[in-house]
């Protein structure tokens, strides 16, 4: 009888141990820990559905910062039903997963649903389009700004393929985008390409490809981005000044208003680290972008500041709050 109890008993002890293991796999392991059917998709399947949101990472970083790691989950909350791809370069297909103790934010996104982390293969992306013999001739290490040029050209070859929603590493999404095939109004008649959105195959995007190698020049800063993207936008459309929060319509697509996705201005980027008495509701923006590139570090999330960013995180991506700003100990 005795033993009989005691058999029973080691019973229930290893199955509450293997309880207690899927739930710390479950939390902290990285993306090889996940469902395997999440990596036997292939990726030109999972994006045909061409309603992805896409973001990039064209350095070797591995680790994403907290504000990258924001980015990327406010995306997934906002498009819960809509696959959220990462490309980084850092990734491929033959390295071992890193361990969650050294990236913790890289194990916190694969640990999301609708996240999907995929290896960036320029060579492979630009085939089948105007960028491609661009890409095959250029020398990357003798150019100025390779990894904003190679981004740039990226995020338009996969929209043109795949369609979907392309986002920045520093956009926190607030609320759905509405539109399928749109730009980003920075100012009045100058386009962001820090967002965009295109169903596939748009000739927009492939126009764009074609200007982008015709007046290629990678020492004048954002002649591949956003002077590229308006150039182009000014041969399609007669543009205009805004009226009020109205956006323009222009062939089959649409410019936003600079509130949707600009409401603070990069002249005014500070204003995302400041205490605001009363702060703003962005109830006329789709996203909100944080002008990471003039920050360049300087300023960063504080647990209890109060600041108008902390603010955001808690918001609009918890997770990536309560891990990696707040700490074990919040």
């Amino acid at each position: 009888m005795l033993k009989e109890l005691q058999f029973s008993l080691s019973i229930v002890l290893l199955l509450a141990c293997g309880f207690l293991y899927q739930i710390t796999l479950r939390s902290y392991c990285l993306f090889s820990c996940l469902p395997s059917s999440k990596f036997q998709q292939g990726l030109d399947a999972l994006l045909s559905q061409g309603h992805s949101i896409v973001f990039l990472e064209t350095s070797e970083r591995l680790e994403p910062p907290p504000l990258v790691s924001c980015a990327v989950e406010s995306a997934a909350k906002t498009y819960p039903e809509q696959p959220v791809v990462f490309f980084m370069k850092g990734l491929n297909h033959s390295t071992q997963p890193p361990s969650n103790s050294s990236h913790p934010g890289l194990s916190l996104l694969s640990a999301m649903d609708n996240v999907f982390l995929s290896p960036l293969d320029l060579n492979r992306l630009f085939e089948d389009t105007p960028l491609f013999s661009w890409y095959t001739h250029i020398n990357s290490k003798a150019e100025k700004h390779w990894l904003h040029v190679s981004s740039d050209a990226s995020r338009l070859a996969i929209i043109w393929k795949y369609g979907g929603i392309y986002m920045d590493t520093d956009v926190i999404s607030i609320r759905p985008i509405p539109e399928e095939n749109f730009l980003a109004a920075q100012s009045s008649q100058v386009s962001s390409n820090g967002v965009f959105g295109f169903l596939p195959h748009h000739p927009f995007l492939w126009e764009c490809m074609e200007n982008f190698v015709e007046h290629y020049n990678s020492h004048i800063w954002g002649n591949q981005g956003p002077i590229l993207i308006t150039r182009m936008l000014r041969l399609w459309c007669k543009l205009r000044d805004f009226q009020e929060l109205s956006d323009h319509r222009c062939q089959n697509m649409s410019f936003l208003h600079p509130h949707r996705f600009y409401p603070i201005s990069f002249s005014h980027w500070k204003r995302y680290y400041e205490v605001w008495d009363t702060e703003p509701t962005f109830n006329n923006s789709y996203a909100l972008h944080l002008w990471n590139h003039m920050n360049q570090g300087k300023k960063t999330v504080i647990k209890g500041s109060n600041t108008l960013v902390e603010n955001l995180y808690r918001k609009y991506c918890p997770t990536t709050y309560r891990h990696l700003v707040q700490g074990p100990k919040g």
